[in-house]
């Protein structure tokens, strides 16, 4: 009997379709889980490595979402932007793979093609916040700011403590003059969520676009209270001085703000423009130059395109 058995074992291993089959299967494993582990460690490229060869042997949709993960870390967006196309192939109606989906379409500023994504996403589970979050997102950044208002306020209807749909839905009126409204949305967050500085910063603008610099002064001071490198504050905070022609305070301002942080390329700019409006002309011509050394793609930059021999003669300055 044990010659027999032994007979047949060797028969069956020497069987070579399934001896093929077990070695992928071996293979597979290790390749995915070596990725797994890279991945936690930090080492990216081998773990986009093991993955895609793990999924030339099989395609596994869980390994396709560690090399969505992966690519994104990498900052290569489009490889994650194909991988998740199969994926929507294969499971057509995976919310998590769509909504992953919409994020990286952000990133790739294809917002318009995000909406779609949204749409079929909230047919698939009409209860779910996020998706009509998502889609105000999109809304937005094309320029459909009634619909994204819609959206936003479907948004909280459905989950009434998410308040990243306030601060937007607050954003959004503020753009378009409706500063009740916006004010009223939030409030609603500093109430709720108190350390917010996105909040009293968003809060600031409305008061500044309300005409009460008092009240934005103390918004954006707030923000720097609860977070002295946001960077948003300070440039607001110099502005508003600037506007009220405290050009002396708004220099001295900018000083400090640079010297928290030296590679603050708008704080150049700004601090160049109340040098400007004093008469200091060499001043400002070195810290624009600073400005756009330090932010090359920058606004400022862009102002100067066609301007170089003027710049270069100090007798253009885009302010």
């Amino acid at each position: 009997m044990g010659f027999l058995k032994s007979l047949f074992s060797s028969a069956k291993a020497e069987n070579p379709e399934e001896e093929k089959v077990k070695n992928n299967q071996k293979n597979f494993d290790i390749l995915k889980y070596d990725g797994v582990r890279a991945q936690k460690m930090g080492r990216v490229a081998y773990a986009v490595k093991c993955f895609t060869e793990a999924l030339n042997i099989q395609e596994d949709f869980e390994t396709m979402t560690y090399l969505v993960s992966a690519y994104i870390v990498a900052n290569e967006q489009e490889k994650a932007l194909a991988v998740l196309d199969r994926m929507v192939e294969l499971e057509p109606d995976h919310i998590n793979t769509l909504l992953t989906r919409v994020n990286i379409l952000f990133l790739l500023d294809k917002d318009a093609e995000a909406i779609s994504v949204c749409q079929h996403v909230i047919e698939l589970d009409a209860t779910n916040h996020v998706p009509h979050y998502l889609m105000a997102k999109a809304k937005k950044t094309t320029g459909d700011l009634l619909g994204a208002v819609v959206d936003l306020t479907k948004t909280i209807a459905l989950k009434d403590d998410f308040f990243e749909a306030y601060l937007l839905r607050a954003e959004v009126l503020l753009s378009m003059s409706q500063l009740q409204e916006a004010l009223a949305d939030v409030e609603k967050v500093i109430e709720s969520v108190p350390e917010e500085e996105s909040a009293f910063l968003l809060r600031g603008r409305i008061y500044e676009a309300q005409g009460n610099t008092t009240g934005a002064m103390a918004d954006f001071e707030k923000v720097l209270e609860l977070n002295p490198f946001n960077e948003d504050a300070s440039l607001l905070i110099g502005k508003l001085l600037i506007v009220q022609d405290k050009l002396d305070e708004a220099i001295s301002f900018f000083d400090d703000a640079i010297d928290m942080n030296p590679a603050f390329g708008k704080a150049y700019a700004e601090r160049g423009r109340a040098k400007n409006m004093k008469g200091d002309k060499e001043g400002a011509f070195e810290d624009l130059k600073k400005s756009i050394e330090l932010n090359p793609e920058g606004e400022e930059a862009k102002k100067m395109d066609g301007q170089h021999t003027n710049f270069e003669n100090k007798s253009y300055m885009p302010f």
